[in-house]
Order: structure tokens, then sequence, then C-alpha cells
């Protein structure tokens, strides 16, 4: 046992050091081991190789002063800290962030660690470096950075991107959400302070001239409002600006514009102007006017991003500008269409007589709304009311042909009662395919010998006549109402008739005065009846007039007509 012991004690020893010595020749990290004087007394082929050292050439050199950089070297590095400063003291050290000089001065970026030398090495005071060559991770951070450092930069980029977007979004949004030219542009101008600029104007093109129609400055007070009857002049350089933008001309830009001579003060001298840009808002080779944007000398002067801004805003404004003018011109077709399909009303002695009729003023759309009235071959004066669906061209055509057609039975068949001409008229129309449906009441007027008029009756599907007799209040006449036409023309239709007494008001009105998407029709009657009430003192042509102002939706065609006997 103890031969045993003694002849394998020696093995044990030798394979330790010869494992050792293949770790510390193969370890992929440089080792070299420095006495207390900071010579290099021993290394691997690694050290050596991340180095650039011979074989052999790295040990004995002074480590620190020819591995580490020192103050004031050529290349600008940092000093190092000694590693035995702090490594004699019994301390283990590390780094990640040290620079070794390679043997041709050039530096190799290291991440290390430093422990004291072991006493068993019979070296004495010294320590043991280990090193790993860290330029690729410091690249790769490098790259990390400078991805992330891209990514920031995009993302900037794309919010400023959002922004702008929303903000043109929110612009194109406050001049296309009103058709009124004057109300778009005023939002506009708003918009563009101080997003854009710090004064927006916007002149339009009328008859040759470019008279100012909007304004915004960014501080209030320096600007008058539109109704002031007074407004600043323009500056010449900047009328001049205008008259070559109206001649074609593209944008133009006047910086420093300077005080104009004279003793008014400008408008650009009002406003401190040191950068401005004329861009004119122009659409299929027409201009309809220009964009006047100003800097005061506490904005940045307008650069080429700012141009492109600003021709886009101009672009979007020309489109709603032409959208305006596009309504505004089908809005007077239709009512001069509307106005041509109504009648004049006949002079009927001893009534007085008025009609009101008011088109929709949110859209360009002619109404189905009509009121009629005619003297019969007999003398008794029929009143008409009506209201064909729809809101068009075919509703406008469809109301012509049936008040024709009503006008015709009626003269044709004198004798007939009011109820009997609308069954006539829903069988008419019925076979002839006119109108799908329709509301409508025919009323007829009879003055008797001794000069009492005696009003006869009938209602299909109409809101109810409205009476006011003198000294009392306003009632709604009941009695002959019948299902609109268009659904059984074969119905009969009853007819209903009352004695007028003096000075008694009729009015008969389309469901647009009394019904709307924001009020029930029992509440618009309930109000009709009581503004009657309060202005039955009133020329029944103001009366209806004021009727239609105070109480009609102005969504929806609103018609009228009334009479009264004396």
């Amino acid at each position: 046992m103890e031969s045993s012991s003694e002849a394998g004690c020696p093995a044990l020893p030798l394979a330790g050091e010869a494992l050792m010595s293949a770790l510390f020749d193969t370890a992929g990290a440089g080792i070299y081991a420095v006495n207390s004087d900071g010579a290099v007394i021993a290394c691997n082929p690694w050290a050596e190789h991340l180095l650039g050292y011979e074989r052999g050439a790295l040990v004995g050199i002074n480590a620190h002063r020819t591995l580490n950089p020192t103050h004031g070297n050529d290349a600008g590095l940092q000093e190092q800290r000694p590693v035995l400063t702090d490594v004699t003291r019994g301390m283990r050290i590390s780094g990640d962030r040290a620079v070794l000089l390679r043997a041709d001065g050039t530096p190799l970026p290291v991440w290390w660690s430093a422990a004291p030398l072991p006493s068993a090495a019979g070296h004495g005071a010294g320590a043991v470096v280990v090193f790993h060559d860290a330029s690729a991770q410091r690249e790769r951070t490098d790259q990390r950075a400078d991805r992330y450092s891209h990514s920031e930069t995009m993302r900037e980029q794309a919010e400023y991107d959002l922004a702008e977007v929303t903000w043109l979004s929110e612009l194109t949004l406050a001049i296309v959400s009103t058709l009124h030219a004057d109300r778009a542009l005023d939002r506009l101008v708003r918009q563009l302070v101080p997003r854009l600029a710090d004064t927006a104007l916007i002149h339009l093109s009328v008859n040759g001239v470019m008279p100012r129609t909007a304004w915004a400055h960014h501080a209030p007070g320096i600007l008058p409002d539109a109704t002031s009857p007074s407004h600043p002049p323009e500056h010449p350089a900047h009328q001049a600006a205008l008259d070559r933008v109206r001649q074609g001309d593209a944008a133009q830009h006047l910086p420093s514009p300077g005080t104009a001579a004279g003793t008014d003060t400008d408008l650009l001298s009002l406003v401190d102007a040191v950068d401005v840009l004329v861009v004119p808002l122009r659409l299929r080779a027409e201009t309809l006017g220009a964009l006047t944007l100003v800097r005061t000398a506490g904005s940045p002067p307008f650069n080429e991003a700012d141009r492109v801004l600003s021709d886009e805003v101009a672009r979007r404004t020309a489109l709603g500008l032409d959208n305006s003018r596009l309504h505004a011109a089908q809005a007077d077709i239709a009512v001069t269409l509307q106005q041509a399909l109504l009648t004049d009303l006949p002079p009927v002695p001893g009534l007085e007589l008025a009609a009101y009729y008011q088109p929709a003023q949110q859209a360009a759309e002619v109404g189905g709304d009509w009121y009629d009235a005619f003297l019969l071959p007999d003398g008794d004066l029929a009143v008409v009311i009506g209201d064909v669906t729809g809101h068009d061209i075919q509703a406008a055509s469809r109301m012509s042909e049936l008040r024709n057609m009503l006008r015709a039975l009626a003269v044709d068949r004198p004798e007939e009662t009011p109820g009997q001409i609308l069954q006539r008229l829903d069988t008419t129309q019925a076979h002839l395919t006119l109108a799908d449906s329709a509301t409508v009441i025919l009323a007829r007027l009879h003055q008797a010998t001794d000069g009492t008029w005696e009003l006869s009756w009938s209602v299909a599907g109409h809101p109810p006549p409205l009476l006011l007799t003198a000294g009392r209040t306003s009632t709604y006449l009941g009695g002959p109402h019948a299902m609109l036409l268009g659904l059984r023309p074969t119905m009969e239709r009853p007819t209903a008739r009352m004695a007028l007494p003096p000075h008694t008001t009729l009015l008969l009105y389309t469901d647009g005065l009394v019904e709307s998407r924001t009020q029930i029709i029992d509440t618009g009657m309930t109000r009709l009846r009581q503004q009657l009430d309060t202005h039955q003192h009133l020329p029944l042509a103001d009366l209806c007039a004021l009727l239609a102002t105070e109480l009609g939706d102005t969504r929806d065609d609103i018609t009228l007509i009334a009479l009264r006997t004396p």
C-alpha cells in the first residue's frame, strides 16, 4: 500500500502541471504576469498574439510603461492607473474600458481583470493580468448605439410627419366643414397661426382685384376685426406681389419688406413683418386668390420645407373655395328654379292674401314644397299647399306636374267639393305615376251675397290648417283628414265647411315650419300657434316671413300661404 502510494504520488503533480500548462497556452484570453517592478515575467502565446509580439519578446518589458498609454501620448488616449498600485494591496480589480498598446503602437480595446501573483510562484509581489480583445464587442456595441440612434431619428421623423398630417387633416376639415366661403377662410387663418406663420391673410380675386377677405394674428388686438370700419392699407411691395400672383405668377417671397413710405401704417408694418410669403390659390389655371404668410423677427425665416407645406395648404384651400363656389352656383340655380315653379297670387277683392317660400339653406336642392292660389270659373278662390316626397329635381318636376293637374281638375269641375277634386287627383296621378306620395290641402273660399266668406277644405296627410279669429286664440282645424296621396287612390276624401268670421286669419304651411331633427312636430305646432297669437297684428306678408325665420328649420324647405278676411 505504501509502495503503491509512493509510486502514485509523483504522477498527480506532473499531470496537474501539464494540464495547467496546456490551459495557459491555449486559453482564448491573453495572460501575463508582472513582478513588483512591473516587468513581464511570464505570458501565454495568446497575449503575444493579441499584442503583436514575437515569441518570447513580451517577457522582460515594463508592462505599465510599454503596454499602457502614458500621459501626453500622441494618440490622445487616456492615461491608465498602474495595476500594481491596487493589486499589491491584495485587491482583485477589473475593467471593461481599458486600452493596451500593441507592439506597433496601435491601441487594443480590452476588458481585463487582475489579481495578486501567488506567493507560491516564488517571484515575490506582483500581479497576474488576464485580458480579452474587446474591439469586436465594442464594434457591436457601437453598431447597436448607431442603430438605436437611427431608430430614434426615424421615430422622431415619423412623429413629426404624423403631427403634420394630422394638422393638415384638421386644416382640411376646417375648410370643408362649411360651404360658406367666408366662414371657412376665417377658420383657416386661425389654424395657420401660429403653426405656420405669425400672421395669415387671405385675398380673394374679385373682378380683377384682390380684396382682403380673412386675416389672423398671433397676438390679440393688433389687427382690427372684420366688423371694423377701417383697415390698414396694403404695403406697396405686398400689393405688387398680389398683383403678380393674380396675373399668373408663382409664389412670391418678400424677405425684409421694410416700412413703406407715407403717413398711414400699412398692414405689414403693423404686424412687424420681416419675412413674407405670398402663395397663389390656384386651381385648373384659375387664380382664386392668394394666401399670405408673415413671420416676425422672433420666428425663423421661411425655408424650403415651409414653402412645400404652404403650397399644400394653398392647394387644399383652393379646392375648398372651388367647392363653395360650385355649391353657391347650384344653390342659386335651385332657388331660381323653385321660384319659377311657384305662382303669383291673384288679386281677390275683400281678401288679404300672402305667401312665403324659403329654400333649404344647407344643400343645393330643389324641394317638393309648393303653394298655389287661383280663381275658379264661378269666382271662388282655390288655395293649395302641398309637399311631394323628396328633395331633388325629380321631386320638383313631380310637384309642378301635380300642381298643374290639380289646377286643371279644379277648373274643369268647379262644382265639386275639395274632397272630390283630391280623390280625382289621386286616381289620375296613380295612373300616370307622377308622384310616389304627396301631402296636400285644398281649400275653397266662397263669398256669400251678404259679403261673408265660407271656407270648405280637405286634407290629404298634411299638417292641419291653423285658424285665428279676432279676440280669440288660434286653433287647428280638424275634421276632413285622410291619408296622403298615392296610397289608396280610390279612397273617398271628406270635405269640411265653416263660415269665417270677420278679421279671421287662415294659415297653411308645410312641415319644415313645425318639424325638424331636433324638434318633434307637436312642439313645433304649439310654438307656431303661440307665435301666430303674439304677432297677429302684423300684415300677412310680414307675418309669414317672421314665422318662417323664427320657427323654420333651415335644413328643409319652408312654405306658407295665408289669407285674412276683412
